[in-house]
């Protein structure tokens, strides 16, 4: 059986990437931006460290998310792919934080075992179905710890949808955290093609974004 305790990293390609978000997951809180208010992991121990990632696979925003005034939401595809880099910020925390996150963000009714051994070997394992982050993906090690994410077992491509502001810029605070070496331009190139913003934002309108105070 895995040991709870066990250190493994969880990777971010969103909203978590902002680390102040994040917290919420671990110690409890309402998120800026959001209605809802998170009652945080059983063990309440910030993340151990955190680094950046980029993630071999595509990211779009899809969906109509309440939480998030009915704007797309980010997700992965499934398929990998080294012409993709989708940027992530991944979180050393143990086992069990990482289940008792994905249960709020799945809003996962009742006791959740995951089998991160399983996911580990085969690549990916379907915890909750249907759910649209209820698909582990396992994306390697990272000094000796695993690197797991999740998404969508299914590809919401057809239901594109533009992300809220609020969001787009938590995810924009996120990867000025986890990139610091990024500047306005950086930033605008990687999110301007992304499908869910490429047709609804220009270049101006993300710089704006991207340069407003975050409050």
């Amino acid at each position: 059986m895995d040991n709870i305790h066990t250190k493994i990293w969880y990777a971010s390609y969103g909203s978590n990437m902002q680390m102040e978000r994040f917290l919420c997951y671990i110690r409890g809180g309402q998120p800026k931006g959001r209605m809802d208010y998170y009652k945080g992991c059983r063990d309440k121990t910030p993340p151990e460290d955190n680094e950046e990632l980029y993630i071999t696979s595509r990211l779009y925003f899809a969906k109509k998310s309440k939480g998030w005034n009915n704007g797309g939401v980010g997700f992965i595809s499934n398929e990998f792919n080294s012409k993709n880099q989708t940027l992530a910020r991944m979180y050393l925390i143990t086992k069990e934080q990482f289940t008792d996150v994905i249960k709020q963000e799945t809003k996962y009714d009742g006791e959740l075992t995951i089998d991160f051994d399983k996911c580990a070997k085969n690549g990916s394992l379907v915890f909750k179905d249907p759910s649209w982050y209820g698909n582990l993906i396992y994306l390697g090690e990272q000094y000796g710890k695993s690197i797991f994410t999740f998404t969508s077992k299914i590809d919401f491509s057809d239901q594109i949808n533009k992300p809220n502001d609020s969001y787009l810029k938590t995810i924009i605070e996120g990867i000025k955290e986890t990139f610091p070496n990024f500047n306005e331009d950086d930033i605008c190139e990687y999110l301007l093609p992304i499908e869910g913003i490429n047709n609804h934002y220009n270049e101006e309108q993300l710089i704006n974004l991207i340069t407003a105070n975050y409050s």
